[in-house]
């Protein structure tokens, strides 16, 4: 196969680059675009497979993207979607590097972010257009040698066809224009001394562009002052990395700790349930729903998911692709609770094997939905416990079109907002406001220990009356007893 050269460079008029087109990227980012968009960085940007990158001095956060390029063969100026592929000329590996250190100077244009010299490389070998079909490439990244990206064009977004057609539509894609199409979940940040490798190959391993290399530098030239000059914040650092816990930041929001978790896996939902009726709370159960693990007690973190009646022409901008009920399955994190609102509806469902194995695997702890399951069997099989109203054979767009996620919605009766603790046992299923949940379960811990001692007291044949409740007699007692129990 051709290699990329210095003449692949010199031909390259423009760079366009797409911002998220990988469903995994924008489950990452918690955006999916309708439409896809797009930045220019300058041909000057690009540069050769063993060429160095400099991470500028002063700037603390060189993300790498790793990336099919497209290299249009012949100019494209209002083409089609079924024509579009014949005017791209060849696939090969890239990298869509950029400081979010100028971010903020940018203004979304990332020409300061992303233009740098050195910050697009490509190849190192050219893979023929009319030799692949481009929904089944896959794109890999190695970080110092280890893989953190591993991803393919069978579900994007945007397919590689339409994105050449939708550019094609405003402007002329010339011949030896390259268009980077977007990078998968697991970009990062690189530090000098890293080594950043890149491969597109075929799904069955025929045809490969070989591993793009990359070498990061130290940058010793400070900015000059009276330009824009680096600086981050958090936010840049969670998005550099992918995540707070990737950026080594602290988690904010709710919060369950392993030892509030362990305190409320060891109280009934009975008695939960008396002490939030004391304190006002009567309206937190979520109602009418069976479980396919009755046996399990589980508690977590509720994220949300929220289905509205279907509406033809709304289902067909909400209902397909990566949708608001992908995206939820696909977002979960470990140990967190799936709740959706389905209304009540029991007419179809929301939830089938596949996604709730996908949830599974990304460590939830339940599904809990007032609609119907589909693939029941399935489903029950899992470890996973879910909570739902019926199981029913229908698919999604019979009565649903999931709509969005992580808001306040209904489940079962109940109010459910993201971060809200659940609780959920074989007596029924709560939900807790984080902002008592310590002094809340700590009183479930002491009602279970005077409930103890009343059962012994009426297992040895004492009436309940003044026992239960306990008047100041029984009280005394009942100190005396804990007295001892403690000793």
């Amino acid at each position: 196969m051709e290699q990329v050269n210095g003449d692949t460079l010199a031909a390259a008029r423009k760079v366009i680059a797409v911002h998220i087109n990988y469903p995994s990227r924008a489950a990452q980012r918690g955006r999916t675009p309708a439409q896809p968009s797009y930045f220019l960085k300058p041909s000057s940007s690009l540069a050769l497979s063993g060429s160095p990158v400099e991470r500028p001095a002063g700037c603390e956060l060189l993300g790498y993207e790793g990336e099919i390029a497209l290299v249009i063969g012949k100019a494209a100026r209002r083409v089609s979607i079924e024509d579009a592929w014949s005017h791209v000329a060849a696939v090969t590996a890239s990298n869509d590097l950029g400081v979010y250190d100028l971010r903020w100077a940018d203004k979304g244009s990332n020409l300061r972010s992303k233009g740098g010299d050195g910050f697009t490389p490509v190849g190192p070998a050219l893979i023929p257009a009319d030799t692949v079909d481009p929904s089944k490439l896959r794109i890999r990244t190695w970080h110092n040698g280890d893989l953190v990206q591993d991803d393919t064009t069978e579900d994007l977004l945007f397919p590689f066809a339409r994105l050449v057609a939708d550019l094609s539509q405003l402007l002329t894609l010339e011949e030896g224009d390259i268009i980077l199409t977007g990078t998968p979940a697991g970009a990062s940040v690189a530090k000098p001394g890293d080594v950043l490798e890149v491969e597109v190959d075929t799904l069955d391993g025929g045809l490969t562009t070989g591993r793009l290399v990359t070498t990061v530098e130290e940058g010793t030239t400070a900015f000059a002052e009276f330009g824009a000059q680096p600086k981050v914040d958090d936010l840049q650092r969670e998005e550099a990395y992918g995540s707070r816990e990737a950026a080594g930041l602290a988690a904010v929001g709710p919060v369950l700790s392993p030892e509030l978790k362990a305190k409320l896996e060891s109280v009934a939902t009975a008695t939960l349930s008396s002490q939030m009726h004391k304190r006002g709370l009567n309206n937190v159960s979520i109602d009418g729903l069976q479980a396919t693990r009755p046996d399990r007690r589980v508690v977590g973190l509720a994220r949300t998911l929220r289905y509205v009646p279907n509406r033809e022409d709304l289902f067909k901008t909400h209902g397909g692709g990566f949708n608001a009920q992908k995206r939820a399955i696909d977002s979960v994190n470990e140990g967190e609770i799936l709740v959706m609102e389905a209304r009540g509806e029991k007419g179809t469902g929301t939830v089938g094997d596949i996604l709730a194995l996908r949830a599974q695997v990304r460590g939830a702890a339940a599904i809990i939905t007032d609609g119907g399951v589909r693939d029941y069997s399935a489903v029950a099989d899992l470890e996973m416990p879910t909570y739902f109203a019926n199981p029913h054979p229908a698919v999604l767009g019979r009565r649903h079109i999931p709509w969005d996620t992580d808001t306040t919605i209904a489940c079962g009766g109940a109010t459910v907002q993201p971060g809200d603790i659940i609780v959920a046992d074989s007596d029924g299923i709560l939900v807790i406001p984080p902002a008592i949940a310590e002094e809340l379960v700590d009183d479930c811990i002491q009602q279970e220990k005077e409930e103890t001692f009343i059962f012994e007291m009426v297992k040895q044949g004492n009436s309940v009356d003044g026992l239960y409740p306990m008047n100041n007699e029984w009280l005394a007692r009942y100190k005396e007893w804990e007295a001892k129990a403690n000793d």
